[in-house]
C-alpha cells in the first residue's frame, strides 16, 4: 500500500513541499514524519508532527 503524500514546511527555505516518501520516528512519546528537504542542493531534513492514529496508519 502507497502511503498519500503529506505536506511539509521546510524552515530552512521557507517553502512548502508535498512527499510521500518520509519515514516516521518516534522521539519522547511522540511521532513525527521526517522527510528529506526537496531543496536543491539541501541534505537537512524536516519534520512535521503526527498523532498516534497517523503514525500507525503510515507505519510499516
Amino acid at each position: 500500500m502507497a502511503k498519500e503524500p503529506l505536506s511539509f514546511y521546510d524552515v530552512k527555505t521557507k517553502a512548502k513541499f508535498e512527499t510521500a516518501d518520509f519515514e516516521v520516528r518516534e522521539k519522547k512519546g511522540r511521532f513525527y514524519a521526517v522527510a528529506k528537504s526537496q531543496a536543491e542542493g539541501a541534505t537537512h531534513e524536516c519534520w512535521r508532527v503526527l498523532g498516534k492514529a497517523d503514525a500507525a496508519k503510515y507505519s510499516s
